[in-house]
């Protein structure tokens, strides 16, 4: 597909021929083609050239919201297009996406005037990093030793920030920096740090990191030593920079989801090939019945997976308050379903998922490799999970007094109608009133009995909603039982917050049915998705009948119906 413009502008998301303008990846001749993502990945080199590429084509106008010249009006179209990327090239994703992390705190407490100027940069094509972790901290960012030394016009910067994903490609970078001695919620700050404004000799690239996966990425660090700074690079107020991030991770994890979705869509089309091509026992390995099962389930990994997905991103313009929360479990559920998906496809694929030059040149290997790394971007499972632990409290409240935002919930589910404007001052740390999804559950259920009373809905899914109903009440319960939150948090707590995870999906695939099905339409694939999510939620013992991953692989192979409307591009 030639492409005389940009598809993504201002005023103008045309996702649907970006994602076609993308290629199909095992035509050597693609933008990101198997053949090149893997010379790539051997030769642990960025792919510069594919990126100028996406910038022509538009993607980092994606990255900035509207009001600052970009045509960011939409976070589920920014999800749809990374995964547009992802589910060819990781790689290409993680390093060309990083830009959208990086700026996220200046679209949120920046100046309008230092927001309109980063936005006029990443727009041209700036990469902008995110250096918030440091070498022997990881996750604690409060162990921060970087400082940031207040002096008449700005600041002095010393330390280093370490394994930064484009600290070294990168034109701008948004660092968190100690500007109190003895640090606190209240003792660091954020600085925008332009390479082309510091003094050349106060600052310098620490080497790239070898890494197993997204091998090209620019993995590395900086060094800055005594390092002056403008006081106009200061994003937002003095000692706040805390606040800023966690507000900032609520947008960064839920479009990190993006990442996985595309490595599970390329996961099961790979699987798909090789077993439709496949011969054993003289068979063609996609007629055993095993192997269907297996792929009728990950196709309703993907769609539970998808579906958290883009609720999470439609949630930042309709329940922005609830964000906290929707934001961790979604960062910490996709990414792990994703990485389920991926090694349930991988032993279909036998020793060609290990392989590195067959089969799609060795496609599957890497990708399995890269998507490693997906799962500890912007804090791991278990720190999003200690998120969600942390809020047991207010969940349980929330579910009792069943103050559920009810047109919130249809405005974020309803895929026929765009959400309103995003308002990110609404982002809140604490999701005072609950998660209104999973309060909706009641509701939702007792409207899909109705439907089924009246033979327009299976009464089989019925009893599959009102099952997690049911669940999803017992599960507030034992939250209520569970020790307050800690540093020392019980390993039972995390168990508890995996099947809140799951009780969320549940919740939001039925409303995702509910507000966009259409007369006659045969609900299989929430069938499957409600039957996925239930088994980690039923008493153990009570085994899960697949028959039904069985029936959804039978519509997908026979070009039935049998998807959510939850992607917004074609393929």
């Amino acid at each position: 597909m030639k492409v005389t413009g940009p598809l993504i502008d201002t005023g103008r998301v045309d996702l649907a021929g970006f994602d076609r303008a993308l290629g199909d990846p095992a035509d050597p001749a693609a933008l990101l083609s198997y053949a090149r993502s893997a010379e790539l990945d051997r030769d642990e080199s960025f792919p510069a050239d594919i990126c100028r590429e996406l910038d022509r084509m538009g993607l980092p106008r994606l990255y900035v919201p509207a009001e600052f010249g970009g045509a960011l009006t939409r976070y589920d179209e920014l999800v749809a297009a990374l995964r547009a990327v992802a589910r060819r090239d990781l790689t290409v994703a993680i390093g060309h996406g990083k830009t959208f992390l990086g700026g996220v705190c200046v679209w949120l407490a920046g100046r309008a005037e230092q927001a309109h100027e980063l936005g006029a940069d990443i727009v041209a094509g700036a990469p902008v990093s995110w250096g918030l972790t440091e070498r022997g901290h990881g996750s604690d960012l409060l162990a921060g030793e970087t400082t940031a030394t207040p002096e008449p016009g700005g600041f002095r910067v010393n330390g280093e920030k370490w394994l930064i994903n484009n600290a070294t490609r990168g034109t701008l970078l948004c660092l968190l920096v100690r500007t109190r001695p003895e640090g606190g919620p209240r003792g660091f700050s954020l600085l925008l740090a332009d390479k082309r404004r510091l003094a050349a000799d106060r600052w310098r690239p620490l080497p790239k990191v070898p890494t197993h996966g997204i091998r090209g990425a620019d993995i590395s660090g900086i060094a800055l030593e005594d390092c002056p700074f403008p006081a106009d690079a200061l994003i937002g107020e003095q000692g706040a920079g805390m606040e800023i991030v966690l507000k900032a991770l609520q947008l960064t994890r839920t479009a990190c989801t993006a990442l996985s979705l595309g490595a599970a869509d390329q996961a099961v089309r790979l699987a798909e090939e090789f077993a439709t091509g496949r011969e054993l026992y003289g068979r063609r390995l996609i007629d055993l019945p095993h192997v269907r099962r297996v792929l009728g389930e990950a196709y309703a990994a993907l769609h539970a997976a998808e579906i958290v997905s883009v609720l999470a991103a439609r949630s930042v313009h309709t329940l922005p308050r609830e964000m906290t929360v929707i934001s961790a479990m979604a960062k910490s559920y996709v990414p792990a379903r994703a990485d389920e998906l991926i090694a349930a496809c991988g032993e279909l694929l036998g020793a060609r998922a290990f392989l590195t030059e067959v089969h799609e040149h060795g496609a599957f290997q890497k990708l399995e490799r890269d998507h490693r790394v997906v799962g500890i971007f912007d804090g791991s499972t278990f720190v999003n999970q200690h998120v969600l632990i942390n809020h047991f409290p207010l969940l349980v409240r929330g579910h009792r007094e069943g103050s559920a935002d009810e047109e919130a919930v249809r405005r974020t589910a309803d895929l026929s109608a765009p959400p309103p404007p995003a308002r990110l001052d609404r982002l809140s740390l604490l999701a005072r009133g609950g998660c209104s999804l999973t309060q909706s559950l009641h509701s939702a259920s007792g409207e899909l009995r109705a439907l089924a009373s009246a033979d327009q809905a299976p009464a089989r899914v019925a009893d599959l909603a009102e099952e997690l109903t049911d669940s999803c009440d017992r599960l507030h319960h034992e939250l209520a039982l569970s020790p307050p939150a800690s540093h020392d948090v019980q390993p039972d707590a995390f168990a508890l917050a995996r099947r809140y995870e799951d009780c969320f999906a549940g919740a939001a695939a039925l409303r995702v049915w509910l507000h966009n099905r259409t007369p006659g339409e045969d609900p299989l694939w929430l069938e499957a998705v409600l039957t996925y999510v239930l088994r980690s939620l039923r008493p153990p013992g009570r085994p899960t009948d697949g028959e039904v991953f069985d029936r959804l692989f039978d519509a997908r192979t026979a070009g039935r119906p049998s998807a959510p409307p939850t992607s917004v591009v074609t393929s």
